[in-house]
């Protein structure tokens, strides 16, 4: 199994679901949904391969330091015309309020951990604004004409906002929109 230690389990056992399987995280455990008729064999085995599946989602949506200079570095090649390279790129437990910042002079970029098992596209997102930022330090239509070259910046603006609203740390309809990745 890929997870190193064992997660705290709750099975939940289904009369409706009839041949799913599926596994997500709730309140800090993993909670697998199987249908009712499964002997406690099967569940057995269908717990272990669905936490075998989650790890490896979560691995993929929590890329290494290193995984995210070298998806930096192909977005700036993709989006920015490579005018730009990162030195470095890293996620930071100090980021509460931004999902992102970075150091123009050391082109240095900091990935809040809070963007940890959220979709790439989002991840993405929050580097391409970064790394125009690299470019041009303010949120001028220059800048915001960089990032919008990223196919899904205005989804995952829109992503980022929700989350931050449901937080509550969003602007509601009475405050200005926050932007700032």
């Amino acid at each position: 199994m890929l997870l190193m230690e064992a997660p705290d389990v709750e099975v939940r056992r289904s009369m409706r679901r009839r041949r799913t399987v599926t596994a997500f995280r709730e309140n800090g455990r993993v909670v697998v949904c199987v249908p009712s008729k499964l002997s406690k064999a099967e569940e057995r085995r269908w717990v272990s391969v669905m936490l075998e599946r989650l790890a490896a989602q979560e691995k993929r949506r929590r890329p290494s330091d290193e995984a995210l200079l070298a998806r930096a570095q192909e977005l700036a090649r993709k989006y920015l015309d490579g005018r730009v390279s990162p030195t470095s790129v890293r996620w930071s437990s100090a980021q509460r309020a931004r999902w992102g910042s970075c150091t123009p002079s050391d082109a240095s970029i900091r990935l809040s951990d809070r963007l940890q098992g959220l979709p790439t596209w989002v991840i993405d997102y929050v580097l391409v604004h970064e790394l125009a930022h690299l470019l041009i330090s303010d949120h001028s239509s220059e800048f915001w004409a960089l990032v919008g070259r990223f196919p899904r910046a205005e989804r995952a603006r829109g992503f980022l906002d929700g989350l931050s609203y449901a937080a509550g740390n969003g602007a509601t309809d009475d405050e200005p929109e926050h932007r700032e990745a």
